[in-house]
């Protein structure tokens, strides 16, 4: 409910407690002095309740629309996710595969740990 609609429910229901006040006392001469504020308040509730229906229409549509945009983004934005991590396993494969040995212990043959070659140092830098 929207504020306007709230303001005027509450002014109904307070004209129409007051009218059956006065119609359970059987005071129809003022209750019928009440009619054309009763009228007033049922189009002022009338006229709040369709701008809530028609703010309502538009919030739905734009909820919906927004969750539409938020699941393709983030079906693409999984997609990005999954090439980049593919891209970078793919780079440090190549890096790893271009590097020489580096002569650090290494099983024999017999299973036997064997020393081969003096150990290379390398230094590897990267910018994002």
């Amino acid at each position: 409910m929207t504020p306007e609609m709230i303001a005027a429910a509450v002014r109904l229901a307070e004209l129409l407690d007051r009218e059956n006040t006065a119609l359970a006392a059987l005071d129809l001469p003022r209750a019928a002095q009440m009619v054309a504020d009763k009228q007033r308040a049922v189009a002022a509730f009338a006229v709040a309740h369709a701008a809530a229906g028609t703010l309502a229409t538009l919030q739905r549509a734009t909820a919906e629309d927004t969750a539409r945009r938020l699941q393709a983004l983030s079906a693409e934005n999984k997609r990005l996710l999954e090439r980049a991590i593919a891209v970078q396993g793919r780079l440090i494969g190549t890096i790893a595969r271009a590097l020489p040995p580096s002569g650090g212990p290494r099983y024999g043959a017999g299973g036997s740990v064997e020393q081969h070659g003096r150990p290379v140092a390398y230094t590897l830098a990267a910018r994002a």
